[in-house]
């Protein structure tokens, strides 16, 4: 199997933020996936969430 793609990427760090990553697509985010990748993923996707409840929260208070 060749290495995931960014969007495969992308899937497997929202579903595991969730929690609701299969077996099936950890195995082969263990087996083939790189580190870095799902690292940088992760930090993006932690700010973009943050950035969004701040924006949310501002607008509620104001």
């Amino acid at each position: 199997m060749s290495k995931p793609g960014i969007l495969h990427v992308i899937k497997s760090v929202i579903a595991a933020g969730v929690g609701v990553q299969s077996n099936k697509n950890r195995e082969i985010d263990f087996q083939h996936g790189s580190l870095a990748s799902y690292i940088v993923v992760g930090f993006v996707a932690t700010i973009l969430f943050i950035m969004t409840l701040v924006f949310i929260v501002s607008h509620v208070t104001s």
